[in-house]
C-alpha cells in the first residue's frame, strides 16, 4: 500500500517568549503549540500544528484528544485523506474540529511532498503572494499603540490590526488617537475587540471606526449572536467579521452565511478541522459571492497551513501577521515574514515548506508520545 501511515509523533512544547495578551481582560497568556508528525513507511512524513491559548500554563488537552484519534490512522493510506477524515470525524473525541486539525494538515503536508509540489499548488495555485496585515497584542497605552504604528510602518506594513482593552470608551479613544497620528500616513487599519462589546456599543463603534475608513470591524459580538451580526451590518458600510473562533462546522458557516450577518467568512484552519474542512469552508463562501479572511494567529506551521489555503484560492484578500513574529518561530527553521512591500510569499519548498528543528521540539516538549504498528511510547 502506498504512504501507509505506520508512525504519529504528537509534541506539546510552549516557546518560552510566546506569551500575549488580546484584551484587558486578560492575563499574560501561554500558547501552547501542539503538534503531530506521521510518518509512512515508504519514509514519508507530514506536520501539522494547532494552538491553545490558556492563562494557567502549557495545555495538554488538545494533545490528550487527538491521542485517541491516532489507532485509527495505522495502517491506512494518507492518500485516502476524505476516507480518513470522516472516520475521524465519527469518533467520540473532545475538542473534536480542533484535534482533527493538526492530524488533517499533516497528512495534507505530507501528500504535497510526495507529489512534489507545495501545498497551495496542490489545492490550486491562485497566487503565490498576499498582502499581510500586522496583528498587535494587547499594549499598555496608547502611547505604545502610536510607537508600534511607527514601527510597523518602518517594517513596511500597509496595514494593522489593533487588538485593544475592548472596554468601547477606551478603544474609541485610542481611534481618535491613531487618527491624529496617522491620518496623513497612507496605513489602513482594522480592530478586533474579542466579541466584548454590547450590541448598543457595537453600532456606535462602527460608526466609529467607518468614518475613519477602517477596512473591517471584527468580533464586536459573540460570534453566535447572529442575529446582533445581521442587524449591526444592516446599519453601517464597514465590513463586519466574526471571530471566527465559534462557529466552524461546515453546516454552521453555511447557516451564519445565510444569516446576511458577516461581509466576510472568518475562520482558522487549524480549528475548523484542516485544510479538508476549510477548503470546503471557502468553496461555499465562493459560491456566495463572499471572501474568507483566514485567521493565522499562531506558530510557524499554523500560519503555514492557512497561508496555502490562501493562496490556493481567490477568495481570500489578507495574511494575518502576529506581531511580534519572534515569539512564534520558536521550533521552526523555515519563518514566515512580511516583506518591505508589505506582502508573503509562499514557501519555496514542497507541502507546507517548513523544516522544523525536530532536535528543539524534542528537548522543549512538555509532554509527547508515539504511536507506531506496535505499542504507545511516551
Amino acid at each position: 500500500m502506498t504512504l501507509k501511515i505506520d508512525k504519529i509523533d504528537v509534541f506539546v512544547v510552549a516557546g518560552p517568549d510566546a506569551k500575549y495578551k488580546t484584551s484587558s481582560h486578560y492575563s499574560d497568556l501561554v500558547i501552547t503549540n501542539t503538534i503531530v508528525k506521521i510518518r509512512t513507511a515508504d519514509g514519508y512524513e507530514g506536520f501539522g500544528a494547532a494552538i491553545s491559548w490558556t492563562e494557567g500554563g502549557i495545555d495538554k488537552s488538545l494533545a490528550e484528544s487527538i491521542r485517541h484519534l491516532l489507532p485509527f490512522l495505522i495502517g491506512k493510506s494518507a492518500l485516502q485523506r476524505e476516507e480518513i477524515y470522516a472516520l475521524m470525524a465519527s469518533r467520540c473525541v473532545q475538542m473534536k474540529l480542533q484535534a482533527l486539525s493538526p492530524v488533517d494538515i499533516a497528512l495534507w503536508d505530507l501528500v504535497a511532498k510526495y507529489a512534489n509540489m507545495p501545498l497551495y499548488q496542490m489545492l490550486g495555485g491562485a497566487k503565490s503572494k498576499i498582502l499581510s496585515y500586522a496583528s498587535t497584542p494587547f499594549l499598555p497605552s496608547i502611547q505604545d499603540y502610536i510607537e508600534q504604528v511607527q514601527d510597523l510602518k518602518n517594517q513596511g506594513y500597509k496595514i494593522i490590526k489593533f487588538h485593544t482593552w475592548c472596554i468601547f470608551e477606551k478603544d474609541m479613544a485610542l481611534v481618535a488617537a491613531i487618527d491624529d497620528a496617522f491620518k496623513d500616513s497612507g496605513l489602513k487599519f482594522m480592530m478586533d475587540v474579542e466579541s466584548a462589546y454590547s450590541r448598543e456599543e457595537a453600532l456606535k463603534a462602527a460608526k466609529i471606526l467607518e468614518k475613519h475608513n477602517y477596512l473591517w470591524f471584527e468580533a464586536p459580538l459573540p460570534d453566535t449572536d447572529l442575529d446582533g451580526y445581521r442587524d449591526l451590518k444592516s446599519r453601517v458600510d464597514i465590513p463586519i467579521l466574526a471571530a471566527g473562533n465559534t462557529l466552524l462546522h461546515v453546516n454552521q458557516i453555511e447557516q451564519g452565511i445565510q444569516s446576511k450577518g458577516w461581509s466576510s467568512v472568518r475562520v482558522d484552519a487549524t480549528l475548523a478541522g484542516g485544510v479538508s474542512q476549510t477548503q470546503k469552508i471557502m468553496g461555499i463562501a465562493e459560491a456566495n459571492s463572499m471572501t474568507v479572511e483566514l485567521q493565522s494567529w499562531g506558530y510557524t506551521l499554523s500560519q503555514a497551513a492557512n497561508l496555502h489555503l490562501m493562496l490556493a484560492y481567490n477568495n481570500s484578500t489578507y495574511f494575518e501577521q502576529a506581531v511580534p513574529v519572534e515569539p512564534l518561530e520558536f521550533g521552526a527553521l523555515t519563518t514566515i515574514r512580511t516583506d518591505k512591500e508589505g506582502y508573503v510569499h509562499a514557501p519555496d519548498s514542497n507541502g507546507l515548506g517548513i523544516d522544523m528543528d525536530w532536535a528543539l521540539i524534542e528537548q522543549s516538549s512538555s509532554y509527547k508520545f508515539t504511536l507506531d504498528t506496535t505499542s504507545w511510547t511516551e
